[in-house]
């Protein structure tokens, strides 16, 4: 799978060692006032519900059974928050878009989203989950609007794609590059990723790893 991204050798052991150790579940916040306190740099895992953040990372980490994952669009209805040894917070988001629920607790978690990407000084970046399926969509454009008004760095991470075949992957690949080219806030790059295949995954441990070692957070060798 070519996703465009390259990484070196370095890179990728960066990203390995980052997320070997043990990873814990650490709170769970309905509302701006639970937040747990600032501290470590935070990376969060934003999308469509049931666009596949609890199985990504899960992937990441290793771990099948750390973040719960569902079949029910909606289930994650919280900012769930992870810990591992490493200087480094993941985030799990509410899906934004269609979820079984009632309209009320869809617009209170979607309030909470966005107050969260607008003022949480440690967030280092967020990954905007879409499904290789069917590319960006409507719903995707609130998020988006919101990260850019915030300059919150952000990038488009691409998932199911064992899905689709090489053809169709790069055509949508391309697709969404075209998009979010409208959006100088944007990563310009697309990562590919599986979480059934792990196709894509070290390459977005790299990715992480290489932003926390720019930002100072992590030495160039881990």
């Amino acid at each position: 799978m070519n996703d465009g991204n390259a990484f070196t050798r370095a890179e990728i052991e960066a990203g390995r060692r980052l997320f070997a150790g043990e990873w814990a579940f650490l709170s769970a916040s309905g509302s701006l006032r639970s937040l747990p306190a600032m501290a470590a740099p935070e990376i969060a895992f934003a999308g469509r519900s049931n666009v596949g953040k609890s199985s990504l990372i899960n992937a990441l980490t290793g771990r099948n059974a750390l973040a719960r994952t569902s079949n029910t669009p909606g289930r994650t209805q919280e900012l769930i928050f992870f810990g591992g040894p490493e200087p480094l917070v993941l985030v799990d988001m509410p899906g934004y878009g269609y979820a079984a629920t009632a309209k009320s607790k869809i617009a209170a978690w979607t309030e909470l989203i966005h107050d969260y990407l607008r003022g949480r000084a440690t967030l280092a970046r967020v990954y905007i989950l879409v499904d290789a399926r069917h590319g960006l969509k409507t719903a995707d454009d609130a998020i988006l609007d919101t990260l850019s008004d915030a300059a919150v760095s952000h990038q488009i991470v691409l998932t199911k794609c064992d899905q689709l075949k090489e053809p169709e992957l790069a055509g949508r690949i391309e697709a969404v590059k075209a998009a979010i080219r409208k959006r100088p806030a944007a990563f310009p790059d697309v990562i590919a990723t599986s979480s059934r295949s792990g196709d894509g995954v070290a390459g977005l441990r790299a990715a992480i790893a290489r932003l926390l070692i720019e930002r100072g957070h992590l030495p160039k060798r881990i």
